[in-house]
């Protein structure tokens, strides 16, 4: 009686039997999923292989006849195509980026502390942010330094940044040190991510500072103030006024002031003489205004006078 070997039913049915080991071992050892998918599926070729080289050998002993299941091959070939699409997209990085974004939440982690001590030729400080949320602050300590936290959604649970090199970075040109905050590193693929870092600089209080905003939100607390602070391009500024007794706040060019009424000394007119934009000048002084801090090219500024 002449044999029927049915091409592609031993290998559907020992491929569907591997993956379900497959699938079950990760359920219980850990396995990743997108790992097993990616691992498993040149199993099928060595299988295919097998069963052909079985039907080459009984067809000199027995002389089979040959049939082909072809709805087993079809599912054969459907799995092997997903087994090869996810190892393609594994070795251009794309499985990685994905599998990134599906387990990835925002997490909190501190920043590492960033300290820079300033020498007596140190006359001038700029500060140029990146679009974050920052405290400014005066301080006796002869250094620049900063320190917080930073929020971000990312995959992994240890700190992507390790060292203060990684968000900031310190210049010195003559007499003015430059620092420049860094953005934040993007681990969540192509599509946007939230990333937040809440952070306090700190810079003596002898030293003019300079700082450029990106529309973002900047609060000073001029402390130890002594010497004048130039502000620009914030959506909105809110200065602490609770601890300072000798200070001028111009703020020149801005749509919205905010504080107590007896606090301002408002002139409507535009700044820059033009009719209609809305646009205010407006002076806060305390005690005998020594020092000023001058602010421009910024939507809202707040007093926040601890009344």
């Amino acid at each position: 009686m002449m044999r029927t070997w049915r091409v592609g039913t031993f290998s559907m049915g020992a491929l569907l039997v591997l993956l379900g080991l497959f699938l079950f071992m990760s359920r219980f050892l850990g396995f990743n999923f997108l790992q097993v998918m990616t691992a498993w599926w040149p199993i099928l070729l060595i299988v295919l292989g097998i069963e052909i080289l079985v039907y080459l050998f009984l067809s000199r002993q027995e002389s089979p006849m040959l049939r082909y299941d072809f709805l087993s091959i079809f599912f054969v070939g459907l799995i092997g195509t997903i087994g090869i699409g996810f190892a393609l997209l594994s070795s251009i990085g794309l499985l990685d980026k994905a599998q990134e974004l599906v387990t990835s939440e925002e997490r909190s982690f501190e920043l590492p502390e960033f300290s820079h001590p300033l020498d007596e030729t140190v006359k001038r400080v700029v500060v140029r942010t990146s679009g974050y949320n920052m405290t400014i602050e005066a301080a006796k300590e002869r250094e620049a330094s900063m320190f917080g936290t930073y929020r971000m959604q990312t995959s992994k649970q240890s700190k992507l940044i390790k060292k203060a090199e990684d968000y900031v970075a310190v210049t010195q040109k003559g007499d003015t040190l430059y620092l420049n905050v860094k953005s934040l590193p993007n681990e969540a693929g192509p599509f946007d991510s939230p990333q937040e870092i809440a952070a306090t600089i700190l810079v003596p209080g002898d030293v003019k500072l300079e700082v450029m905003g990106t529309g973002n939100q900047l609060t000073l607390k001029p402390r130890m103030l002594a010497n004048n602070w130039n502000i620009e391009n914030a959506s909105e500024v809110v200065v602490d006024t609770s601890e300072t007794n000798d200070m001028t706040v111009s703020a020149t060019g801005v749509e919205s002031i905010r504080g107590q009424a007896d606090e301002w000394k408002i002139s409507e007119q535009p700044a820059d003489g033009a009719q209609g934009n809305g646009e205010k000048n407006a002076i806060y002084q305390s005690g005998e205004g020594k020092y000023r801090i001058s602010i421009a090219n910024t939507y809202q500024v707040s007093l926040l006078s601890g009344r």
